[in-house]
């Protein structure tokens, strides 16, 4: 299974620290053993998957989705205005 970075993913991801970066690396392990491990969701967003998870005391959401066995990391930030960008992002795409 390959792992694609959407831009906005890449662009978010280089601001973390190390630290960060390597707490991301293990939730992104979770999500290949299980990639059901994250809430579908339903309407405009059918067919991408949330993944809930806390960076220090920040709660972080993943949105990714499996395409062709491919695994594609398309956003991740905090939750305040997080379906409102990712909306805009999937149909800007």
């Amino acid at each position: 299974m390959k792992i694609f970075q959407s831009r906005s993913f890449e662009q978010k991801v280089k601001k973390f620290s190390k630290a960060q970066k390597s707490q991301l690396d293990r939730q992104i392990k979770y999500i290949l053993e299980d990639p059901s491990i994250g809430t579908e969701k339903k309407g405009d967003l059918q067919g991408i998957y949330v993944h809930k998870f806390k960076l220090k005391t920040i709660q972080y959401l993943l949105a990714y989705r499996i395409v062709d066995e491919n695994l594609e990391l398309i956003m991740i930030g905090p939750h305040q205005n997080y379906y409102r960008d990712l909306k805009k992002y999937i149909k800007s795409t």
